[in-house]
Order: structure tokens, then C-alpha cells, then sequence
């Protein structure tokens, strides 16, 4: 089975004269995954210091609740 679909795959037609070395994404390529990398990185860190927020934020909920117990 793995034969008929290696032999079905069609291979690239010799009579197209591309440059292999001119086909590049240039700098336009460059910066864009740059913003990309860039905005994950700003958006990872934005999301660790909420997460860190409310962790401290609930820490701090539990240790006022075990002082101050509250009077029903």
C-alpha cells in the first residue's frame, strides 16, 4: 500500500526554471514572524503576572477568612 502511494506522489516538473535561492519570504517574512514572536512573548508574560494576581489575591482571601472566621 505504502509503494502505490510513494509511486502516485507526483514529483516537481523539471521544465519550471525556479531559482531555489530567490524564492526566499525576504524581510517582510523577517519582520512579521518577529511581531509574531514578539507578541507571544509580551502576551505569555501578561498572562503570568494575571495568573500570580490571582493566586495571591485567593492566599490572601483564605488567610483573612482563617483569622477572622466569620460571625454567624
Amino acid at each position: 500500500m505504502l509503494g502505490l502511494l510513494l509511486a502516485a506522489t507526483p514529483s516537481p516538473s523539471p521544465s519550471l526554471n525556479v531559482n531555489e535561492n530567490a524564492v526566499t519570504p525576504g524581510v517582510v517574512g523577517f519582520l512579521a514572524i518577529l511581531f509574531v514572536t514578539l507578541a507571544t512573548i509580551l502576551l505569555i508574560a501578561d498572562m503570568i503576572r494575571r495568573v500570580r494576581r490571582v493566586r495571591y489575591r485567593g492566599e490572601l482571601q483564605e488567610r483573612r477568612a482563617q483569622e477572622h472566621p466569620p460571625t454567624s
